[in-house]
């Protein structure tokens, strides 16, 4: 039997820093009891989160949102998305 309904968790996304001539993006993320702390350097693709506890079922959802979301993140600001999971 399966469920028409996958669980979901809120994610928390804050914005710390922003620089666009470095090419970067950080911030912190929380979702349930987990909280980690982010940096995307955007002209390199590549998103780094710290600490490495819990950060599989971050990862690619949180790069995910700020690709699709770059332009409009400013540093000061909070945001949010939804996990496909139950953490």
């Amino acid at each position: 039997m399966t469920s028409k309904y996958l669980p979901e968790t809120i994610a928390y996304v804050s914005i710390t820093n922003q620089s666009w001539h470095d090419g970067k993006l950080e911030g912190e993320v929380k979702a349930a009891s987990y909280q980690w702390q982010f940096q995307w350097r955007f002209r390199e693709g590549k998103l780094l989160v710290k600490p490495s506890l819990g950060r599989a079922l971050i990862q690619e959802p949180l790069g995910r949102f700020l690709e699709h979301y770059d332009y409009k993140l400013e540093p000061g600001g909070d945001y949010h998305f939804i996990l496909k999971a139950n953490l």
